[in-house]
């Protein structure tokens, strides 16, 4: 199989259960139920799902007013495509 597919793969999977993670946590919020850690919503974002994380913010209007996540998600996404152009560059 090809990394390169592999990899795709992972970005997809991983920015949708980011995006799904965001919107998770707004409803709990909303409800005052069990919330999701915010250091598991910002290494979701690290590892590769900052895109969706950026999209759940803006689209659940989550987590925009805290600093470590208007600046943290979007650093994320920097070094998130860092990373991806370093792999296919020196790797795949």
């Amino acid at each position: 199989m090809d990394l390169r597919l592999v990899l795709l793969a992972w970005l997809v999977v991983i920015n949708l259960f980011a995006f799904l993670l965001y919107g998770i946590d707004k409803r709990r919020a909303i409800k005052d139920k069990w919330r999701v850690k915010e250091a598991t919503l910002l290494l979701v974002a690290l590892i590769g799902g900052g895109i969706g994380a950026y999209c759940g913010m803006k689209l659940f209007r989550h987590k925009t007013h805290k600093a470590r996540f208007f600046v943290g998600v979007p650093i994320c996404i920097v070094l998130n495509v860092v990373a991806v152009v370093l792999l296919l560059l020196y790797v795949l």
